[in-house]
């Protein structure tokens, strides 16, 4: 069943990955042509059958040899068609409608020149729509359903047709046992290719919906420091007000900005700057608590969300991680490289909003700046 399941995982044109039209449209061939493949092995039971029934005597020994290249020609016709590409001109590239309504063509018309087999073709009547229904849609299936019937009732009742199930010598009932047998067990694969399908499925959903939640963290996160992009921060700026004005608590937040980032950049090198970046998103991540929020403001700039937490607590938070970072060993990344930070803490306050609350960080900043850098200002 597993193999199965990892084969139809090449049965849906549905893909986790993107895929160009050339890739789609030639994994759509190869999709067709594994299902004409089945219905043509379909066929060659069916054609094996009737010549157990030629050898009994049940019927001439030319149905089963006729049958088995009207089929195979049929099967032919869909095949050039797909190779082609002239399915994927319609919406439903399997041609579904078109090909139930060939092969109940098909039966019926065998059941009509060889009565004395009809039980065979009848058979194969509920093969080919269990086969159909894997692909096709309530309304096809109907319109499918609509030509069996005015099929069958023309055979049944418009004519006289003595549509028989042979088993008056033991060939004939060994040739009817194995008709159903052959039914049975062909039913019982749709069955098992049903259960692959839906696992299948099943399968490329969980994908699916793993992508969606990996799309979804890097539309929020920055991809050079994995800390929370500019938009991500922003709506967690705005969260965290709502939250504190809900529950009156109180809530401070700090822009903090590398010091000299030019200067590293310009010294050191690019590459060695964005080295610089990612080792101190690191680091904060390593040093805040759970509830707060960490992300990348724009930059060598950081916004750092401190939820629950006065402006005391605040100040002594941010001089604890400019310690961390001023003693870290940076000659690691570059010999002879220092870091420090400077930064600017501030406390909401009533009915603040988040651009004041950024406005009052940014003027905290830029007097940390000015006093020499490498300091904690409180706004």
């Amino acid at each position: 069943m597993r193999g199965l399941a990892s084969s139809l995982n090449h049965f849906s044109d549905m893909g986790v990955g993107s895929q160009s039209a050339p890739e789609v449209l030639s994994r759509r061939v190869e999709q067709r042509r594994r299902v004409l493949v089945m219905m043509a092995l379909s066929y060659v039971v069916d054609a094996i059958v009737l010549l157990v029934y030629a050898y009994a005597g049940t019927t001439t020994v030319t149905i089963g040899p006729l049958y088995l290249v009207v089929s195979m020609l049929t099967i032919g016709c869909f095949t050039v068609l797909s190779d082609a590409n002239i399915n994927d001109h319609f919406k439903d590239h399997y041609l579904v409608v078109q090909q139930m309504a060939v092969s109940i063509s098909l039966m019926l018309g065998f059941i009509y020149i060889a009565p004395e087999v009809g039980c065979v073709f009848l058979c194969s009547l509920f093969v080919a729509f269990a086969f159909g229904s894997l692909r096709s849609t309530p309304w096809q299936n109907a319109i499918s359903w609509t030509i069996v019937t005015l099929g069958l009732a023309i055979l049944f009742l418009l004519t006289d047709k003595p549509i028989a199930m042979p088993n008056g010598s033991q060939i004939e009932r060994f040739a009817t046992m194995l008709m159903f047998v052959a039914a049975i067990g062909r039913c019982m694969f749709v069955g098992m290719f049903a259960s692959a399908l839906r696992e299948s499925f099943y399968n490329q959903g969980v994908r699916l919906q793993e992508a969606y939640k990996r799309i979804e963290e890097l539309a929020e996160l920055d991809e050079l420091t994995g800390s929370h992009n500019r938009r991500s921060i922003m709506k967690a700026l705005d969260e965290e007000i709502e939250r504190a004005a809900r529950g009156r608590t109180s809530c401070s937040v700090a822009l903090i900005d590398l010091d000299w980032f030019k200067k590293i950049n310009d010294r050191f090198g690019h590459p060695t700057g964005d080295e610089v970046l990612r080792t101190f998103a690191i680091t904060m991540f390593a040093n805040i608590r759970g509830i707060d929020k960490f992300g990348r403001y724009g930059g060598e700039e950081f916004l750092l969300i401190l939820p629950e937490t006065s402006d005391v607590a605040a100040q002594r938070t941010l001089d604890r991680l400019r310690l961390i970072v001023a003693d870290l060993d940076w000659s690691t990344i570059s010999h002879g490289m220092t870091v420090t930070i400077s930064a600017g803490v501030v406390t909401l306050r009533p009915n603040e909003t988040a651009d004041s609350i950024l406005a009052r960080a940014d003027v905290a900043l830029y007097q940390a700046k000015n006093l020499g850098r490498n300091r904690i200002e409180r706004g």
